[in-house]
């Protein structure tokens, strides 16, 4: 199902959020950057790595097969999203974070999901303000379907350069 132009507004109008869903941290440009680098943009619906429906900049709820979008539905896809995200880091992380620490970790769920992220290992010495070893934990996530696949790597890679870059 699509949505109108006036509902793609409303979405994007982040006074229209409700209080409950308000963040104490919000993901950067820089950070909005890094995961539309990594995703890259596709207007026609495709399965990625593990046979998952895809479109837009990684949006996959609601997709189907011969779907597609226009550059403005992803766009607002990926605000909704990265809302998401970014909320789902401000719920779980329960230490203090600099602004590319919070960057990288919303990557991290945009991309991996946060039932993986709250099981994490990765989340668990973050929380017990063990940031060095918490860096270290980002490559063990290069698998998709049991296989290490580059992109997710470098995509790794980034997202600890960006952790680990400081304010």
């Amino acid at each position: 199902m699509f949505l109108h132009q006036e509902q793609y507004q409303k979405i994007l109008d982040l006074s229209m959020v409700p209080k409950y869903y308000e963040v104490v941290m919000q993901y950067s440009t820089s950070g909005r950057q890094l995961t539309e680098r990594f995703e890259g943009v596709r207007l026609q619906a495709y399965q990625d790595s593990v046979g998952r429906w895809t479109i837009g900049y990684g949006h996959t709820s609601g997709v189907n097969p011969g779907d597609t979008c226009t550059q403005a539905q992803a766009d607002a896809w990926l605000c909704v999203d990265m809302l998401w995200a970014q909320d789902q880091v401000n719920h779980l992380v329960t230490v203090t974070l600099t602004q590319p620490e919070f960057d990288a970790l919303v990557d991290f769920v945009f991309n991996v999901g946060a039932g993986n992220f709250a099981s994490s290992t990765l989340l668990k010495l973050l929380n017990v303000g063990q940031f060095s070893a918490a860096a270290t934990q980002f490559d063990l996530w290069d698998y998709a379907g049991g296989q290490v696949v580059a992109g997710l790597l470098r995509r790794r890679e980034a997202e600890t350069n960006e952790f680990e870059s400081g304010e």
